[in-house]
């Protein structure tokens, strides 16, 4: 079985994943979805497919697009050294 069969968020409106910015209402959005991810068995192969393919839009693996941008800066910076 692929890891998107068992995600938590398989029949949730995928539309709540991608939240159109990152202030107001749409932190409500963005927290609802996170809490989706925060009880989901595959959430970490997601982030990992996330940041492989450069997924830049929507809330994958609990994270945003800016948290993910954060962490590939701070794996490059390690893998610099």
């Amino acid at each position: 079985m692929h890891w998107r069969e068992r995600a938590a968020c398989l029949r949730v409106d995928p539309e709540l994943f991608f939240p159109i910015s990152n202030s107001g209402p749409t932190l409500r959005q963005i927290d609802e979805a996170k809490a989706i991810c925060g009880r989901c068995p595959v959430a970490e192969q997601c982030l990992d497919w996330a940041v492989r393919v450069g997924q830049l839009d929507g809330i994958w693996g609990g994270t945003t697009e800016s948290e993910r941008r954060a962490m590939r800066v701070i794996e490059t910076r390690v893998a610099v050294k």
